[in-house]
């Protein structure tokens, strides 16, 4: 049975990878951008079947997120299914990145305060909002007779275990998506709701590329026994499972999805 499927940072790498999975499950997905609608609209265009669609907004807007989860829930008629894929480590446009390095002995006060609020809004704050907004739609609209009520996937970090000591508010955000989402797997079993994180190391994406192809790339790949790193369709294929009705009872875990590249 067809799922409304709402993933949000799916312009392009592991979200990207993550649509194309559902929707080629016959799954209905909305693409959620913050402002690379082009990209995602490329996105969209290859996925397979219809009732696809793309939305775009600023997760780190508290104020924003309500329309932009009413807007997908009236493209897909319900939301059965919410990955929590969006993030970033901080992003400045003039720099013209999405990661700007603040390890705290070279790092001026007001520079690490901006790169912890950002980063929280986001990849914290913007993920428990999204939850709030999505699940209340849940319990509200009956899902199809026959079909669980939903499913949450947030998408983690190994860096929430192993330490982000350049970029330590980005491994923050994650170990406290993880720790939410383990949070909201208790508070919405009752409801028929389940929510599952999954914690990647390293994986090849157009981000990561010029780290991947540089001269550090042998080291990056040498973290795990297998000595590469993760493909975006791998987290793409685990988190499509964790939001199986077959994974049900594994709500409230982390995933490790790392290759052995850190053992906790």
């Amino acid at each position: 049975m067809s799922r409304g499927v709402l993933v949000t940072g799916a312009s392009r790498g592991v979200g990207a990878e993550v649509a194309k999975v559902f929707a080629a499950s016959g799954d209905r997905v909305v693409l959620h951008c913050r402002g690379a609608v082009g990209k995602a609209e490329e996105v969209l265009a290859e996925l397979p079947g219809e009732g696809h669609a793309v939305v775009s907004g600023d997760l780190g807007d508290p104020a924003g997120i309500p329309a932009l989860v009413e807007e997908s829930a009236a493209k897909l008629g319900r939301i059965d299914v919410l990955v929590n894929n969006a993030a970033l480590f901080v992003d400045d446009p003039a720099a013209g990145s999405r990661r700007i390095a603040h390890p705290l002995a070279e790092t001026s006060y007001d520079a690490w305060v901006s790169a912890w609020r950002r980063t929280l809004a986001v990849n914290l704050e913007g993920a428990a909002h999204l939850t709030w907004c999505v699940a209340r739609q849940m319990l509200d609209v009956a899902p199809a007779e026959g079909s669980r009520r939903g499913a949450i996937v947030n998408v983690g970090s190994r860096g929430a275990y192993r330490g982000e000591p350049d970029v330590p508010a980005y491994g923050a955000s994650k170990a406290g998506l993880h720790a939410f989402g383990q949070s909201m797997a208790i508070a919405l079993a009752p409801h028929d709701i389940t929510v599952t994180s999954i914690a990647p190391g390293f994986i090849a994406t157009e981000m990561t590329a010029e780290g991947l192809s540089g001269p550090g790339g042998d080291a990056i790949r040498a973290q795990s026994p297998f000595n590469r790193v993760a493909s975006a369709a791998e987290v793409a294929a685990a988190v499509h499972w964790l939001a199986s009705t077959e994974a049900s009872w594994s709500t409230g875990a982390v995933l490790d999805f790392n290759g052995a590249s850190y053992l906790r």
